[in-house]
């Protein structure tokens, strides 16, 4: 598996166990990294699957935030610039 790893920055970190990101997304992969390769094909693949729909269901969550917040970060960049547009003026 190290050499695999060996063209890739962090994954060789994460496989030897050190702390790649902080936070819940460290423990995941953390976890996911500790478990490939210690059971059995069938099992390996219900867990593989199993972390898909857990990677799929933030990234549709984190999406549904980006779409409700993104206009107000617009308005928020927008009027921001016409401030300084009518203090330098």
């Amino acid at each position: 598996m190290k050499k695999l790893a060996a063209n890739f920055r962090y994954v060789g970190e994460a496989l030897e166990g050190k702390p790649v990101l902080k936070g819940s997304d460290g423990e995941f992969i953390a976890g996911y990294c500790s478990n490939l390769g210690t059971t059995d094909a069938s099992s390996q693949i219900d867990y593989l699957n199993e972390r898909k729909a857990y990677i799929k269901k933030h990234k549709e969550e984190s999406f549904a935030d980006y779409k409700k917040c993104s206009s107000l970060y617009v308005r928020i960049f927008l009027m921001l610039g016409v401030l300084i547009a009518v203090l330098l003026a």
